[in-house]
């Protein structure tokens, strides 16, 4: 089942239940997903599901550092609730530890040396675990091992 039957079998019983705000925020999911699919006039395969998952997520984060920065912590925990909800349809993220250890693995892979390769390091990571890492988190560990 893709992540859109999957968000709207989720509006389906949020509708049932009375969870209003949790119907809007699935809604809102399932016209990202469709409009996405429209722009590119192809249905989407479950790399670009997540893909348009994934900057949901930043929106959300983003909007509510904003919200907390001008003292509308209502709006920053209404956010939150949101990128939890988008957090139950995306792939369970590598930790720290293991990150990690796959970067240096890929580090020894690809004999890279120093901060000069880190785009090829970058590219070979995101392309194995993609939508199970944070890019910032991903860029900031390959930097620091390439440049120690």
């Amino acid at each position: 089942m893709s992540v859109l039957e999957q968000l709207q079998e989720r509006v389906k019983a949020a509708l049932k239940a009375g969870r209003k705000e949790e119907v809007a925020a699935t809604r809102y999911l399932v016209a990202m997903l469709q409009r996405e699919a429209k722009d590119s006039g192809a249905s989407l395969d479950a790399q670009a599901e997540l893909a348009v998952l994934h900057r949901e997520k930043k929106r959300r984060l983003e909007a509510a550092a904003a919200f907390r920065v001008g003292g509308r912590d209502d709006l920053a925990a209404k956010e939150s609730r949101e990128v939890a909800l988008i957090d139950e349809f995306l792939p369970a993220q590598l930790d720290d530890d293991a990150l990690g250890a796959l970067v240096d693995e890929l580090i020894v892979e690809i004999g890279a040396s120093g901060p000069r390769d880190m785009g090829k390091v970058m590219g070979l990571l995101m392309n194995r675990v993609g939508a199970q890492v944070d890019g910032k988190v991903a860029s900031r560990m390959v930097k620091e091992r390439l440049s120690s």
